[in-house]
Formats: C-alpha cells, structure tokens, sequence
C-alpha cells in the first residue's frame, strides 16, 4: 500500500512538472543555440534578469541547489552548476549525457566572478581567455621547508624544481580555447559600457599603479583554476609564472577560479563521442576580488575581506554586459554561426 501511494504521488508530481513547463524528458532533443554556463545563483540570475527564459528542464544529475536548465525561446539556455570543479564537472557531464538537448552546434559561454591580478585588470575587468591553466595539479611544499634558493615551495608533478615543465600526464593541465571565436568575442565587446561600484573605486584606488587603480574595461587575459583560495604577491607571482610555464611562454595569468578545466574536460569528452563542439566553447571572467593586496594591506586581510573590494556586484552584472554582444551576435546570425564562427 505505501509503494502504490508513493508511485501515485511521483506520477502526480512528474504531471504538475510537466503543465509548469518543469519537465525532465522531452520527445526530441532540444536544440541550443548558446549555453551559458554560470558556477553560483547570481551568475546565472544576471542572465535570467535578461533573457525571459520561460522554459525549465529537469535533469537528472544536476546540482541539488540548481536542478534545471532555463532556456527561452531563442534557444538560449543557462545552467547552473554549483561551485567548485567537484561540482562544474558533475553538472556538465549530466547535462551532456542527458541528451535531454542537441548540443552538437551549440556555443557554450562559461561565464563568472573570479579573482584579479592588479598588474592585468581591476575589480569589474572583463577578461576573455585564450589558456584554461589548472593551478592544482602540482607538487607542494610547505613553505617553511623549501630548498635554499627557491622562491615556491609548488613544483610541477614529476619534476625536480618548480622552473620545469611537467609532462602533463593527467591532459587537463592546460587547455586552448579556439581563437577565432576568442577573436570575434573580444571585437564584439570591447566597447561594451561596463558597471561599476563607489566601493570599487574606492578600493583601486589603494593601488598606486595601472591597470588595478583604473576603471575595467574588456580585455583578453588568461584563467587559472584551483579550488583552494589563495592571496598574496608570492602565491600570485606563482600563478603568473605557472601559467607562462604551461602555456610556453604564451599565456599571461589574470584571472583566478576554480572550475573552468573541469568543465572543459567534460565538453571534450563529450566532443570525443560526437555530443559537443570544443572549438564553440569561451570563457569570460569577470574580477570581483583582487588576489593580492595593496600596499600596507596584508594578504589576510585582502582575503578575508574580500566581499569588503566592492567588485562583487560590479563583476556580476558585467558577465551580462560583456557577455552578451557574443550571445546577441549568435542569435541574431545563426545562419552564418550554425556551421562555425563566421570568418
């Protein structure tokens, strides 16, 4: 008698989802033209505010906090994953292989908050990338015990000083994102009017040199991921030269996050099997915090009060404004996109 009530309450619950537009099937796969993937509520909320998603999908495997999909009716979509690469790859991977939607010639935008080097942007700065660089996958030392002559106690995984380049044995290590569509990207957004707060300009103007005491604008620096937070000019230098190290030189440090290698990861696996396109995908991070603190500051304090910069409300909002001349661009010209960036 319990079974059959339980049965008769989730039929009952599947219909109510299904009349709301909630639903967790669909007949065929749904197609996307542009997913936004957003890590936490306000990320994604920012979209939400903009597009008139009048559609909410059900997919099993998505985050508890974030179980569907918003999607509306240009076929633009927001997910949202939860926090963390834990959770990035988790969420990503359950929406590939749903097949609840036709991802094969959708463009992906991962687009959220992170924290900014002050030598390539300021708190607002909206930075495209060209190298997704995982700042996790090292070898650590406590920094009490590093060899004589070192200026890191982090090395790369099976080398012997932390100037060597790792053989980058696990393939996440670093990833390059098309340029075409970094390309047409930045030419789209680059006059965007960004956002901007009395409490970021106030706090900038800590900084005594260009480009963290200016306003933000929009730009093309590189992501670092890593889900331990970190701050201080020893652990940014670090990130500055990690990135050059695996990027050969190319790639400049700007921006720090946790999740974009794990979502990439998935989307190229997903690619592997025919599901998703890699050369459709673009990151754009915008700096809410400063990893580092101004002169006279100490690197706990810039940490722990990170909320206190003023970019956080700044940051969010410009996730819209510099992310959507991109999404705007593919939508209104999806017969020139659907088959690639146009040239």
């Amino acid at each position: 008698m319990l079974r059959n009530k339980r049965n008769a309450a989730t039929a009952a619950l599947m219909s109510l989802l299904t009349i709301t537009g909630v639903y967790a099937d669909t007949a065929a796969p749904r197609p996307v033209k542009v997913m936004i993937v957003s890590m936490f509520g306000p990320e994604g909320q920012t979209w939400l505010n903009h597009i008139h998603a009048n559609d909410a999908i059900a997919v099993p495997g998505l985050s508890p906090d974030y179980p569907v999909i918003h999607c509306n009716a240009d076929d633009v979509c927001v997910l949202t994953t939860g926090m963390g690469h834990a959770n990035a790859a988790a969420s990503v991977a359950a929406l590939v292989w749903s097949r609840q939607f036709d991802l094969t010639k959708t463009y992906f935008l991962v687009a959220g908050i992170a924290g900014i080097d002050p030598k390539q942007g300021t708190l607002g700065t909206a930075a495209w990338a060209r190298y997704l660089v995982d700042f996790g996958i090292q070898w650590e030392l406590d920094a009490r015990e590093i060899p004589k002559g070192w200026e890191t106690g982090y090395l790369g995984i099976n080398t012997r000083s932390p100037d060597d380049k790792p053989p980058l044995d696990y393939r996440t290590e670093v990833f390059q994102l098309n340029e075409p569509l970094l390309q047409k990207a930045l030419a789209l957004s680059k006059d965007a009017k960004l956002s901007d707060s009395k409490e970021a300009q106030a706090f900038r103007a800590k900084y005594a040199y260009a480009p963290a005491n200016k306003p933000p604008v929009v730009t093309q620096c590189d992501t670092l991921a890593g889900d331990t937070w970190f701050s201080g000019a020893k652990l940014g230098e670090r990130a500055r030269d990690w990135t050059k190290l695996l990027t050969d030189g190319k790639g400049v440090y700007c921006t720090t996050q946790q999740e974009d290698n794990a979502t990439y990861e998935v989307l190229k696996r997903g690619a592997a099997a025919g599901l998703t396109d890699v050369s459709r995908v673009a990151v754009l991070r915008t700096g809410s915090d400063f990893d580092r603190p101004p002169k006279g500051m100490s690197a706990m304090d810039n940490l722990l009060g990170y909320q206190q910069q003023g970019g956080f409300v700044p940051a969010v909002q410009n996730l819209y404004l510099a992310g959507w001349p991109l999404v705007d661009n593919i939508v209104k010209h999806w017969a020139q996109w659907q088959e690639g960036v146009p040239q």
